[in-house]
């Protein structure tokens, strides 16, 4: 028999308050609370909201080896950062496609929490070594403009660890680990306490005003964003230059990394497609899986196919992720269609759409932040 999904340590909480709870990454997590998906996007966009994060690895690697197993294997350059800084990264498998893109906390001189998405704890705890402590933990996340003011009267040390910023803090008598990172495109910080303290601090967030939050606005969020998600922006036969990830490669650390040839060859043969943004003329969502059609545009024919797609709560418009021609640029009128198996009570007519830069809504925070089941 296999075992069922894992429960985070908020678990209890999230039923108690109506959440409607679905599997993700092999985890039971709350889709939405009562006021529902929209509601809790635009709390985080123009207030705060908390996100339960727990569902995310953490694998734990500590000693004077730790550095050196890290820069030989991911693709960024630890040797840019320091102590108290975090980076995000990829791990990729031999053909230079991404296995995982994950953010490492440097918590102290020889102590670094790696955060891999949910679903592949397991193949980063292969590929890196160190110790999955995920068990021992909670995590969560305060996002939105007025995150850190509502953090900053419980906790006004972690309201003020910055961007990319690490802090080893106390909280309830004992430790915690602040960063400033996240992944709705907003400001704010991730906290990650122990599994047994996270209820009180998520209640007494509540209490200072931030609006709970499931992973449907998380996915609207990191979607109005332009962030990747992983098995679906990012994974097997996806390298980090057609997703435009570029910059999170170091090229040439003298330790290498796992893929670097094979990506190295894919850099020179050319990049043919990279990841663009899709904008609807309606509010009708684009959904994953439906057919971008490029007939119509010069220089290109043939279909693409949404990677990921949603409603807009901010622009009121459908908007979708997929992988276009490099010649496909912004402006390019395109039509997108449903699939039969995706088609909504039978319509199928073609929903009319644009290609646009990434991201859809700009905001203050950081380009990339805690990956796919994230």
């Amino acid at each position: 028999m296999s075992p069922g999904p894992r429960m985070s340590p908020l678990d209890g909480w999230h039923r108690a308050a109506g959440a409607r709870m679905v599997e993700f990454g092999g985890w039971q997590m709350p889709l939405h609370f009562e006021g529902g998906t929209i509601a809790e996007h635009m709390a985080c966009r123009r207030g705060a909201a908390i996100f339960d994060v727990s569902h995310l690895g953490t694998v734990r690697l500590t000693g004077p080896a730790a550095w050196a197993r890290l820069q030989g294997t991911l693709t960024n350059d630890l040797g840019k950062i320091g102590p108290g800084r975090a980076q995000y990264t990829q791990l990729l498998d031999d053909d230079g496609s991404v296995a995982d893109d994950l953010i490492v906390w440097w918590v102290s001189e020889e102590r670094f929490d790696v955060m891999p998405n949910a679903s592949n704890t397991s193949s980063v705890l292969s590929a890196l070594g160190g110790t999955d402590v995920t068990a021992e933990r909670a995590v969560i996340a305060v996002q939105g403009p007025m995150a850190r003011e509502v953090l900053a009267g419980l906790f006004p040390k972690a309201a003020s660890v910055g961007r990319f910023r690490v802090a080893e803090l106390w909280w309830g008598g004992r430790e915690v680990v602040v960063a400033g990172t996240g992944y709705t495109g907003e400001d704010g910080v991730e906290v990650s306490l122990p599994a047994d303290l996270a209820t009180g601090l998520w209640e007494d967030l509540v209490r200072a005003g931030a609006v709970p939050a499931g992973l449907g606005a998380r996915d609207t969020l990191r979607l109005e964003a332009g962030l990747p998600l992983h098995g679906h922006e990012l994974g097997p036969g996806i390298t980090p230059l057609e997703a435009g990830l570029s910059w999170v490669v170091s090229w040439d650390k003298p330790m290498g990394f796992r893929g670097l040839p094979a990506l190295v060859a894919h850099r020179a043969s050319g990049v043919k497609v990279r990841l663009a943004g899709v904008l609807g003329e309606s509010r009708r969502p684009l959904r994953a899986g439906y057919e971008v059609d490029l007939d119509g545009v010069e220089g290109a024919a043939g279909a693409s196919e949404l990677t990921s797609g949603n409603y807009s709560p901010v622009l009121g418009r459908g908007i979708g992720m997929c992988f276009l021609p490099v010649e496909v640029g912004p402006g390019a009128v395109v039509s997108v269609h449903a699939t039969p198996a995706l088609a909504e009570r039978g319509r199928r007519e073609p929903l009319p759409a644009h290609v646009v830069r990434l991201p859809f809504v700009p905001k203050a925070s950081s380009p990339v932040g805690t990956g796919q089941a994230r």
